[in-house]
């Protein structure tokens, strides 16, 4: 969430929203992969799990590094905006898909929410499919409200500070990720 509001405060709503959607994506993808029972078996094997984990720390680390540098410079004064959906459409869709905790809340929390007497495997699309559309509208509701302080980003010294405390923040969350998420 902290991404999509610097994102979309520094590149505009436009950039925010393009990644929202690489974002909704990745969530369906696992939702769907995990009532097909992909998030379970990825949670009962060690060597998947674990390279899911570690794959998702390399990138967010990625993420933090690529930020930190000034050749991926997207402020407001720098770039009109232009050219980088693509690539916040990619990362949003990339992160979601290398999070074992989205697969992980799909294994644990959804199947709380399935009748049993019912067909599982409808049941779980359905709440997938609830599940992405509310974290969309949460996504998209940042992306509007970070999106009206675009003119206070303006001054590109203003500008690399928040996107070099964001790639901070980033690199924390990996650690953080790396810790929280070991078995």
């Amino acid at each position: 969430m902290a991404y999509l509001a610097v994102l979309s405060a520094g590149s505009g709503r436009r950039a925010g929203y393009a990644a929202t959607l690489g974002i909704a994506i990745g969530l369906l993808i696992v939702g769907v992969g995990a009532a097909l029972g992909l998030a379970a078996l990825i949670s009962s094997s060690r060597l998947l799990y674990e390279g899911l984990r570690w794959g998702g720390v390399a990138y967010l680390l990625w993420l933090a590094w690529d930020g930190w540098r000034d050749t991926t410079e997207t402020s407001p004064a720098r770039t009109d905006g232009n050219g980088i959906e693509a690539a916040v459409f990619t990362r949003g869709l990339i992160t979601n898909l290398l999070n074992p905790k989205a697969a992980v809340f799909y294994v644990a929390v959804l199947p709380t929410f399935v009748d049993a007497v019912q067909p599982v495997l409808g049941q779980t699309v359905i709440l997938s499919i609830a599940y992405v559309f509310v974290a969309t509208a949460i996504h998209a509701t940042i992306v509007s409200l970070a999106g009206t302080a675009r003119p206070f980003l303006e001054d590109p010294d203003r500008s690399r500070m928040v996107r070099r405390g964001l790639s901070v923040a980033l690199g924390t969350i990996a650690v953080w990720f790396a810790f929280s998420t070991a078995r």
